[in-house]
């Protein structure tokens, strides 16, 4: 190969090479391009390596008159192709970086700046937050220690607060137990006045027996010979007649037991309740005149083997009689806070008990189907009333009275004379077992009955075929039933948790919001102004009439 040949080669890459070459470039930064170098100064630099010197001079002379008229037809063609120096290029790309870096500067050093003051107030927030945590800290601390001061101080303090308890609670029971020992103490005037009638009594007992001996119809009980005899009963003017309340207002709730309340009861002189529950413990509870309860308990009585079903005070308020499901009924004596005397004889759980307004006699009844008269001096069974066909659920004594009432599963009522063990009249008018029955004590012969379909009747004890009224306190059971000391009122305990007041004249009846589990018993306190109720769930609830 030649020399021209080489030289044309080389010319030839040079002009391929010339052609400019489009590259990917990044977007977010701009690269400058390489311009390839010129072909004039290729060939210059070529000419004068390989030492053709006289070629090279021919050569510029013609390259340059050559360019001098391409460069003439490009003013006047505006033809694209004119060459740039690469310097040019290179300052201009340089100087847009260069803007932007500027402007990218500016925005970053604002950031900066914000990020400073961002960062200074931040801090300031550190350092307060810093003190009020030192602050909580340390205010924690003080506490800490002021509550251990305190909880020592407390414990020092809990041996003089117990004994002030107890003689605050030995105080009160002896207080309740002065109470009734005088009560006790102030009867024994009534007890000689039965004394010197009692020989009267005897002698006309003994005609009434000469003269059974020839009436075939009278009927003859034996006789023990510490039995008492049944005293006269000298009638008294009922109570004056309370206004009828329409509204009820409850005063006060608590719980006295923490099992259901099977039956309460007040005491015939004291505002003192006493209490019978299924946890087989009997309590006495002091109330305040408005019905507010005043203390803890005055006194427990624990003796029964199984749960409790009823109690009732004596007439003088000197003891408790009790009824459970051991089969048992029996007597406490408050003063010493004891049983004294315990009576076995039914066969089955016993449901309740009454004493006889003089208190020498005392009625149970028992799901043995049986009621029995029980003589506290001779400790003895008198008499058993065998009448009803199934489970005798109550028993009463009409007030100043003789005569017994009993209420049967049967549907039926029985008025019974507890001197001779004889029923005297038969209620029939329940379509549902009997639940409850009692005597009004304003003594005017109306007695109230409720059974387990909530029906409620009013009865004329002298005319007992057929009710005089009749209440629906359904369609759950009516568990009690309760007269108000004059008669005018009648309170209902529901086993739908609803205690109602029923106005025996006019019919009107009120609802009290007594248990949520079921009203069990109720009574009306000595007034007639108030009603207590007890419940399955063993509150006590008291509401004042308005």
């Amino acid at each position: 190969m030649n020399v021209e040949e080489e030289c044309e080669e080389e010319m030839r890459e040079a002009a391929l090479s010339a052609v400019p070459i489009r590259t990917p470039t990044p977007s977010k930064r701009q690269i400058v391009p390489k311009t390839p170098e010129a072909v004039d100064d290729f060939l210059r630099n070529f000419l004068r390596r390989a030492g053709l010197n006289q070629t090279l001079n021919v050569f510029e002379p013609e390259w340059y008159g050559s360019a001098q008229k391409l460069l003439s037809e490009t003013l006047r063609t505006a033809w694209t192709g004119v060459f740039i120096p690469d310097a040019l290029t290179h300052r201009q790309l340089l100087q847009r970086e260069l803007e932007t870096v500027r402007v990218e500067t500016d925005r970053l050093r604002q950031d900066v700046l914000v990020a400073g003051e961002r960062l200074v107030r931040t801090q300031r927030e550190r350092d307060f937050h810093r003190l009020q945590h030192r602050r909580v800290a340390e205010e924690k601390n003080r506490l800490i220690q002021h509550s251990q001061q305190l909880k020592k101080h407390l414990e020092s303090y809990e041996p003089v607060l117990r004994q002030l308890e107890d003689k605050y609670q030995a105080a009160l029971r002896q207080k309740t137990l002065i109470t009734l020992e005088k009560d006790r103490v102030q009867n024994p005037t009534d007890a000689r006045l039965n004394e010197e009638k009692s020989p009267n009594l005897k002698k006309s007992s003994i005609k009434r027996s000469g003269s059974g001996n020839k009436s075939p119809t009278k009927r003859t009980v034996a006789r023990h010979p510490k039995d008492t005899e049944f005293p006269v009963c000298s009638r008294r003017n009922p109570p004056l007649a309370q206004g009828a309340f329409q509204k009820w207002e409850n005063t006060i709730s608590f719980r006295a037991h923490e099992l259901p309340i099977s039956c309460i009861d007040l005491h015939p002189q004291e505002l003192i309740l006493a209490t019978a529950s299924d946890d087989r413990s009997w309590r006495l509870w002091e109330l305040l005149p408005n019905g507010e309860k005043l203390g803890q308990t005055l006194l427990t009585g624990e003796g029964h083997s199984d749960w409790l079903s009823g109690c009732s005070f004596h007439p003088d308020g000197a003891k408790l009689a009790t009824t459970g499901g051991d089969c048992t009924v029996r007597l406490w004596d408050l003063s010493r806070g004891r049983c004294v005397l315990s009576l076995p004889g039914h066969g089955r759980p016993t449901w309740g008990c009454s004493f006889h307004c003089r208190g020498h006699v005392l009625a149970s009844c028992s799901a043995d189907r049986t009621a029995k008269v029980w003589d506290l001096n001779s400790q003895r069974c008198r008499l058993t009333l065998r009448r009803h066909a199934a489970s005798v659920s109550s028993v009463c004594f009409l007030p100043l009275s003789d005569l017994l009432l009993t209420a049967s599963a049967d549907k039926t009522l029985a008025e019974w004379d507890a001197r001779l063990g004889a029923c005297t009249a038969s209620f029939h008018g329940h379509r549902h077992p009997c639940s409850h029955a009692a005597f009004s004590p304003a003594g005017d012969a109306t007695l109230a009955s409720c059974d387990t379909r909530g029906i409620v009747h009013l009865w004329d004890a002298r005319k007992p075929a057929l009710p005089t009224a009749t209440v629906d306190a359904g369609p759950l059971a009516a568990n009690q039933v309760a007269f108000s000391p004059s008669g005018k009122a009648l309170a209902v305990a529901g086993s739908d948790g609803v205690l109602r007041v029923v106005q025996v004249d006019s019919g009107v009846t009120s609802s009290l919001s007594g248990s949520g589990d079921g009203v069990q018993s109720v009574t009306f306190d000595h007034e007639g102004e108030s009603v207590t109720c007890a419940g399955r769930d063993g509150v006590i609830s008291v509401w004042a009439g308005q």
